[in-house]
């Protein structure tokens, strides 16, 4: 059980601070499409895959006190920043998660908004079907996103270059 939660602090100890639950959710999904060992389940939601574990994960990290949650007051919504905490630091350190160096597809993942990270994300949920038929899902699943084409072309060129990155 606690090794699921170690893996989660390591992915925090390497992000540094990750902004947003929506990125947090879309960053550790993506991962686990790219042989990053995550466990926790996903099932598709209005923002793309979403998981509760990882939810409940979170909120556990951060009444140990492992997990720092800041809240922000944005104009018209609360946004959530992630720290690991000396105490998180510390109790990682009595770990060995197993898990490969994933620093550059944090790096990467970090560097790209919310908002392609849904669209990326939604994308390998769907990568059992033809590119086209992604595409088509895209459009069905997120018309209210009105993704471009070119978004979409970067979105690919995006699980390109982070599938090589090791």
């Amino acid at each position: 059980m606690l090794n699921n939660h170690a893996k989660l602090m390591q992915f925090f100890s390497v992000a540094n601070e990750v902004t947003g639950r929506k990125k947090l959710q879309k960053m550790i999904y993506i991962l686990q499409k790219q042989d990053i060992p995550f466990e926790e389940k996903y099932q598709f939601h209005f923002y793309g895959p979403y998981s509760e574990e990882l939810t409940l994960r979170v909120e556990e990290l951060c009444n140990l006190g492992f997990i720092d949650e800041m809240k922000e007051e944005k104009s018209s919504y609360y946004q959530y920043h992630y720290t690991i905490t000396s105490a998180g630091e510390t109790f990682l350190n009595q770990f060995s998660t197993g898990l490969p160096d994933f620093t550059d597809k944090v790096v990467m993942l970090k560097g790209r908004s919310s908002r392609f990270l849904e669209l990326v994300s939604t994308m390998l949920y769907f990568d059992d079907l033809s590119k086209n038929e992604v595409e088509e899902k895209i459009q069905i699943t997120k018309p209210k996103q009105k993704y471009s084409l070119d978004e979409i072309s970067e979105a690919w060129a995006f699980i390109g270059k982070l599938s090589q990155v090791q």
